[in-house]
């Protein structure tokens, strides 16, 4: 039998601890990935929940305008404190930062009247979400990015006025 050469043993253990230096690195760097791709999720999530308040706020004003005109808000901020009442009337509780650009700089839809009668993200990235939206959401899938999701509050077919 031949004892192995302290020579030998080294090199052996050096190639053991690249092995696991590789691994290590492979592993941290799926981690990587995983932990990304969870954090642009929740993102979206609040997109969702940030974009659905704004709806919700200026279908909240619209329906309480008073008089038989409807009137979509001139600025967001009318949202958070809307004056053509006797009491003030708040229809958000504060302007939402836009979780996917850091910033309460909104995309804003345009209604007919010259009001804003939605909202959107101004991220040009792509959206990991495609499908599977709520109802609440039904005009957004296959948008491939999040200045596509537009939240609009529009009025329903039986509240429409026609007119030829």
């Amino acid at each position: 039998m031949k004892i192995p050469s302290k020579k030998n043993i080294v090199g052996f253990t050096y190639l053991g601890v690249l092995f696991i230096i590789t691994i290590l690195g492979i592993t941290l760097a799926l981690a990587g990935t995983l932990y990304s791709f969870t954090q642009q999720r929740e993102k979206e999530r609040q997109l969702l929940f940030v974009g659905n308040q704004f709806k919700q706020a200026i279908g909240l004003y619209y329906q309480r305008t008073p008089g038989y005109i409807k009137r979509y808000p001139v600025r967001l901020e009318y949202l958070l404190q809307d004056n053509r009442f006797v009491s003030v009337q708040r229809h958000l509780r504060k302007i939402y930062t836009d979780p996917m650009t850091k910033s309460q700089d909104w995309g804003l839809v345009n209604a007919p009247d010259g009001g804003i009668m939605g909202v959107y993200s101004k991220s040009t990235d792509f959206s990991l979400k495609v499908s599977g939206f709520e109802f609440a959401n039904i005009n957004l899938p296959n948008k491939p990015r999040y200045s596509d999701w537009q939240f609009i509050y529009d009025v329903p077919v039986e509240q429409k006025v026609l007119t030829y």
